[in-house]
Parts: structure tokens; sequence; C-alpha cells
């Protein structure tokens, strides 16, 4: 699946509140290594990785990949 393909799969998800059971569901979608914005990140270049961009109140605002 391409980025492009898993944004659309949960596009609906930005503005809802980030709960951590949102992880698995995105990854059942997906396919890919969910990371919560706050947690350690690292400088590797990874295809499978998808990250959770947050606002300040906890809504998810954004995804990422790299």
């Amino acid at each position: 699946m391409t980025n492009e393909e898993a944004l659309q799969q949960i596009r609906h998800l930005i503005g809802t509140r980030y709960v951590p059971s949102v992880e698995a569901y995105i990854s059942e979608l997906t396919g890919f290594k969910n990371i919560r914005t706050g947690l350690t990140r690292t400088t590797d270049m990874r295809t499978d990785r998808l990250n959770i961009d947050e606002d300040p109140a906890g809504n998810i605002q954004a995804f990422s990949f790299y």
C-alpha cells in the first residue's frame, strides 16, 4: 500500500481524539507501524512507519510517513 492509499484509508480520523486503540485500527487498515507523537522517534528512514501528529488538545492533526 502506498502512502497515498494509506492516507485515503485513515483520513477520516483527522480531527478525532487520539486514543491508544487507534494505532491498532490504523495498522489493521494500512499495515503500517504506528508511532504516537511524543514518543521517542528515530532518524532512520523506514517505509513501514506512519506517525500520528496530535494538536495540544490530543486530537489527531495529521499523519506523516517516514
